[in-house]
């Protein structure tokens, strides 16, 4: 592609078997912070046309080609509220307000709780320290809890019973985890 003119990335490399493969991954990873765009791994592929029909595909899956991923970056802040966020179906979801911070380039101000089983799982509060990422470098949640900079001023957090745009009394299934 190089030769007939089009733009490609320098950092590629062709690798004799598998160990060379996750030495070119290692030796990667700690450039991402210095590269002019983001990355959230490497993708591996047969170098060869032939090896590469051989091998086929599953669904839309080439099965010659593999990602590696990088371990998601993580970062701490502040839950400040949860506030409830009402989808186009009437499912209600939790959402964390957080005090602002950069992840992977991109200031996260909210990441969701998912459901009120997920915030107790969690133990998640008004007011706790947390380790936030941005889900494959892309949707913000709350990792987890640290538990250990808690002062005794969090708030735990109950699903309202009515719909706070409609007002509504709202209703969870049995074995459900939606509210609606």
């Amino acid at each position: 592609l190089q030769d007939w003119g089009f733009q490609v990335g320098t950092y590629r490399k062709v690798c004799k078997g598998v160990e060379k493969v996750v030495d070119f991954y290692r030796e990667v990873e700690p450039l991402r912070e210095r590269l002019p765009f983001e990355i959230d791994g490497l993708v591996a592929k047969l170098n060869s046309i032939a090896l590469l029909e051989k091998a086929g595909t599953i669904a839309r899956s080439p099965r010659a080609m593999v990602a590696f991923k990088y371990p998601a970056r993580q970062e701490r802040t502040v839950v400040e509220n949860i506030i409830v966020q009402v989808g186009r179906t009437g499912t209600l979801t939790p959402v964390a307000m957080l005090k602002p911070v950069s992840v992977g380039g991109v200031i996260v101000r909210r990441a969701t709780l998912h459901n009120q089983d997920e915030i107790e799982r969690k133990d998640v509060r008004v007011g706790d320290h947390v380790f936030i990422q941005r889900a494959g470098d892309v949707i913000p949640e709350v990792v987890k809890v640290i538990t250990e900079s808690r002062t005794g001023k969090e708030k735990k957090f109950k699903m309202p019973d009515r719909c706070p745009v409609c007002g509504s009394r709202v209703e969870r299934k049995v074995d459900e985890s939606a509210v609606r």
